[in-house]
This record gives C-alpha cells, structure tokens and sequence, in this order.
C-alpha cells in the first residue's frame, strides 16, 4: 500500500509538473503570437512613417489681380510681398503666386477674376473697386484681401468697416474725404480759382461718390466744379480740349489706375494751358502743382491680412483699415511757372517741396 501511496503521489506530481510545462507552452506560444502580430501590424505601420515624413506641405497658392499696366502693378506686387517676405514668407518654400493683369482693360475683369477662381487658389488680393468687385462677383467662399478700395461699404463690398461680413476685408484708401481734401487745397494754394475741372473715371464706382463729397465741399469753398469722365488717354486729351473751350482754372485729378498711369500726361496738359491742378503724391512728382495722398504702404501693409487668412483667420472678422498718416507735396516748379505764390500755411504743412 505504501509503494501505492508513492506512487499516486509521485503521478500527482508528474500531472502538477505537466500542467505547469502545459501552461508555459501555452504562454509562450501566447506571446509569440502576441509577438508576430505585433511586428506583423508594424510592418502595415511602419513603412508609411518615412512616406508620411517625406510627403511636402501643400503650398498655399495666392492669386494677385490688378487692373494697371505691367510696370505699375510689378511695383505693387514687389511691394506686397516684401511685406510678406517679412512676415517669414518664402516664395517656392511656403507660398506661391498667381498673378492677373488687365493692362488697363476693365472689360477684361470679370474673366481675369473667374480664372483665379476656376485654379481653386487659397486667397485672392484685388487692388482697387472694380476689381475687388469682379472678383466677389467670381466667389463667395474664397477669402478677398482687398487693396487702397475707395468707399468699400459705398460701393457693397462690405457691410461696415468694423464687421465686413462675407469674405471680403482689406484695406480703404478713403476715396471721397481724399478728393474733398484735394479740392480744398487747391483753392487754398490758388485762391483765384474758380471754375475746376474733375478728372475720373467711369468704370470705377467709388468715384461717383466721391464726386459727390466734392459737390458738397464746393458749394462752401464757393467754386464750380464738373467732371469729366475719361477712361483712355485719347478721352483725357479730349477732356483738356474741352476745358481750353470752357475756361477752367483749376483740375483736380481722382484717384484711379488710368489716371495714376497717365498722371505725367495730365500735368503736362494742365500746365500747357496754365490750370492749377491737385492729385495724388505721384502726381505732383510728375509736375502736377499740389499732391495730397496717404504715406503709408498699403500693398506692403496688405501682406499682414494674407498672413492672417492664411493662418485660418476669417475675413468677415477682420476689420477693414483706413489709412492714418496723409502728406502733402507741393511742387514749386509748377508753382513758378504758373505764377503763383503757394501760401506759407501750405508750405509749413508740406512733407515735400520740389523746387
């Protein structure tokens, strides 16, 4: 009995010691499948890590449209995207460009701003009314970064400066307070003047309303005032043939591509027949007698609204800007050859004097 005894314990202890090596099999072939998965998973994994690694960045694609000639909107477009260059932009590496030029065509507009639109482009910089105005008639989705537009809620580009609303925002240039501001001075500068001539431009709407501020401010400077609508240089020399007929003494010149592209003609003409005129700051540079504008750098400042869009920035909660710095430059060559005195009260105000 006793070897009996032995002998179920000694098979016990054979079944405990079975199990046991049972149970370590099994844990091992546990963890080895654990294990092949595991590596089996990784190679479904791994392999996209270096693809995901080596795949670039979509570059944002900005579209520029503008509606001057080649060498004007080259200078703007430079300006732009120094502005950008600042703000850590490279071209190639983080941002590309597509850039439209009307060459003085509004016509051509609304088919420039439907190409942009087509090219499924991030944003969209437009300089100035009518072309900001062709391209939000091309989207309502893609963000508009409008440049120097003349009355923005005048002209409905956006409900309020502080709230655009929509996907336009950018920056005013102040169109009608900027031409009544032109006409003042040159009554100021030339107090015998009393019939003046105003040169714009049919195509762009904000200029209605700035004519419209003008007739206001006349009526308290005690001047006549009457436009003339010019789209071309052939209209601008007809312009001027008109006024010799009717004996004006004064031109004030608005702010728009066509004229700012012909402002060296204008002053010209406005000096041949002895009219004291005021435009922008380019336009006394070019021998017009009075120059009145904004100093700062919009295209350049405009690079900061594309920064913030780009980085996810909705238009309609950007507030559109206004300029806050103004200059006046008086060029004294014309002032000479025209006879008149420029009153000191100009000239202590004058940021330039070309003499």
């Amino acid at each position: 009995m006793r070897n009996t005894g032995h002998s179920h314990a000694g098979l016990r202890r054979r079944v405990r010691a079975d199990a046991v090596a049972e149970s370590q099999v099994c844990s091992g072939r546990s963890t080895r499948r654990a294990l092949l998965f595991a590596l089996g998973a990784g190679a479904l994994v791994f392999p996209l890590f270096p693809l995901a690694q080596g795949q670039k960045a979509k570059i944002p694609r900005v579209g520029v449209l503008s509606v001057g000639t080649s060498s004007r909107a080259t200078t703007q477009i430079e300006a732009l995207r120094a502005g950008l260059r600042e703000l850590g932009y490279v071209e190639g590496r983080n941002i590309s460009f597509e850039f439209r030029s009307a060459e003085g065509n509004y016509d051509r507009l609304p088919e420039m701003a439907a190409d942009l639109v087509r090219l499924n482009v991030d944003l969209i910089v437009s300089s100035g009314t009518p072309v900001t105005q062709a391209v939000k008639a091309a989207t309502k989705t893609i963000p508009i970064v409008m440049i120097g537009v003349g009355d923005p809620v005048g002209t409905g580009l956006v409900a309020s400066l502080a709230r655009p609303g929509g996907n336009v925002t950018g920056t005013s240039n102040l169109s009608p307070p900027l031409m009544v501001k032109r006409l003042e001075l040159l009554k100021e500068a030339h107090p015998a003047v009393r019939r003046v001539a105003v040169l714009l431009n049919p195509a762009n709407p904000a200029q209605k309303l700035s004519f419209e501020a003008m007739e206001t401010a006349a009526r308290s400077l005690k001047v006549e005032i009457q436009k003339f609508e010019v789209r071309n240089l052939a209209e601008i020399r007809s312009a001027f043939s008109a006024m010799a007929k009717q004996r004006f003494d004064g031109v004030a010149v608005a702010h728009d591509t066509i004229l700012l592209a012909n402002a060296g003609t204008i002053a010209e003409l406005a000096a041949k027949q002895r009219i004291a005129s005021s435009g922008n700051i380019e336009y006394a540079g070019a021998g017009g007698l009075i120059g009145y504008d904004s100093i700062t750098d919009i295209y350049r400042y405009s690079a900061t609204y594309v920064d913030k869009i780009l980085k996810g920035a909705k238009p309609a909660d950007l507030p559109v800007e206004q300029p806050s710095k103004f200059g006046v430059v008086v060029n004294m060559k014309t002032a000479k050859a025209l006879g008149i005195k420029i009153p000191g009260s100009i000239l202590v105000r004058a940021d330039r004097v070309i003499k």
